[in-house]
């Protein structure tokens, strides 16, 4: 986050704290990575683009300028609900492996190990995943 991002955090979750809305924590559920010592993250470039509009909706999708008129048939980084239809996707894709060595947040996909050779055959399934769905 940026340092105003930072300053905006801290504020919002002190105003929250005051309220008594939420409270520091000591759960081991907040810290799925807590042992982990063997980190990669994979970035998808172009990845909403992977996505194709249903057929039916097409028509919905029209794209006017003018130079004329277009049907997007791919996922449009402008659309309200992009980041989530494209987190639901990616989840389903690796949701046998989420939270045990897999975390996925929009379009970065965090590897997790607690050593070496535990990671090389992470990596290898991971990156196995996402050739086969041509990803």
């Amino acid at each position: 986050m940026a340092p105003t991002e930072l300053k905006e955090l801290k504020e919002q979750l002190q105003e929250w704290l005051d309220k008594w809305f939420i409270r520091p924590s000591v759960s081991p559920w907040g810290a799925p990575l807590l042992d982990a010592n063997v980190f990669a993250k994979i970035k998808l470039r172009s990845s909403y683009h992977w996505l194709k509009i249903r057929s039916s909706d097409i028509r919905k999708t029209d794209l006017g300028t003018r130079y004329g008129h277009y049907d997007i048939l791919v996922m449009s980084f402008g659309l309200t609900d992009a980041p989530i239809a494209f987190m639901h996707f990616i989840n389903s894709v690796f949701q046998s492996y989420l939270d045990s060595f897999v975390i996925v947040f929009i379009v970065d996909i965090l590897i997790f190990s607690y050593n070496d050779k535990e990671h090389e055959q992470h990596l290898r399934i991971v990156l196995q995943i996402l050739r086969e769905r041509k990803l």
